[in-house]
């Protein structure tokens, strides 16, 4: 019983060593000591979190982030007052200056002066970042900024949900396309493989669109430009309102006029039927009284 358990002693030493042998000869092929064995095995089975990704290097310090691509929409929207002779002007100075950098007019509208409105203009454009700057300022010399807002909307989602179907897309359309090589494929087959990559070139025909509209949000800056004239204060007079009065006299005598004629209008029909109606309630009262003086003058007579 003795000789059996110095046995079992001796093989449980012998594999402990080839165990430690084993790890030994690991960690001196792969050049890591045993923590920092430890740490690169942790920072393996690391997952992934949110939109970073994060990478270490075995025996460093630090590890690199790196950030996914985001896609913002920006916009701005600004309001120039300027001097009413020179607006027009103004507007074609900016479209002209739009065409020499990396900038797409939209949109452009002038409202010349009139006896009821003042003049004004709106641009629309879409500029490059890397000349907004400068385009903003050239505007800006057109007149005085009144306004000047920026908005910024998050694509991101979009734009990762566009390429992802971009990518299927793609994908399904290849496979059709080769699934019509094959050898063997019966007409039937073949009617509905073709029907199907129509309706495939379509769909993706259709991101691919989507996914230039986002491209043109997100990589241009869209500009909203609106100018009007600088409206000018004139002090009046004394008797500026007793003027005004004049000027409005013969108009608010035609309105006094025509509410009279459209109140004689509405009681007409009503006239029809409660003038007779009176006549009949007065002959009646008559009637009446006649009675009551004729039973009075009969009851002495009694």
């Amino acid at each position: 019983m003795l000789h059996k358990s110095f046995r079992f002693f001796w093989v449980a030493v012998v594999l402990c060593a080839g165990c430690a042998h084993k790890a030994a000869t690991y960690q001196k092929a792969t050049g890591l000591s045993e923590g920092e064995s430890g740490q690169a095995s942790l920072e393996f089975n690391t997952p992934r979190e949110g939109v970073f990704l994060r990478s270490s290097v075995a025996g460093g310090g630090g590890g690199a982030v790196l950030a996914a691509p985001r896609f913002v929409a920006v916009r701005h929207k600004l309001e120039i007052v300027e001097a009413g002779s020179g607006l027009a002007k103004s507007i074609e100075a900016v479209v002209a200056f739009c065409g020499t950098i990396q900038c797409e007019v939209l949109s452009s509208s002038v409202t010349n002066e009139t006896a009821v409105l003042s003049p004004s203009g709106n641009i629309t454009a879409r500029v490059a970042p890397q000349d907004l700057n400068k385009f903003l300022d050239f505007v800006g010399k057109q007149g005085k900024i009144a306004q000047h807002a920026t908005e910024s909307e998050d694509k991101t989602a979009a734009v990762v949900d566009v390429e992802a179907k971009l990518k299927n897309q793609t994908e399904f359309r290849d496979s059709l396309r080769r699934m019509l090589t094959k050898p063997g494929v019966s007409v039937a087959d073949l009617l509905q493989i073709q029907e199907k990559l129509a309706e495939a070139q379509a769909e993706l025909d259709s991101e691919a669109t989507q996914r230039k509209v986002l491209a043109n949000e997100t990589e241009k800056v869209y500009v909203e430009i609106a100018f009007h004239a600088e409206q000018r204060t004139i002090s009046r007079g004394s008797f500026a309102s007793v003027g005004d009065a004049l000027r409005d006299f013969g108009s608010v005598l035609g309105d006094s006029l025509a509410a009279l004629i459209t109140a004689v209008a509405a009681m007409i029909p009503w006239l029809i039927v409660i003038i007779p109606g009176l006549w009949f309630l007065i002959k009646a009262v008559r009637r009446f009284r006649e009675r009551r003086r004729a039973a009075k003058a009969a009851t002495p007579a009694a």
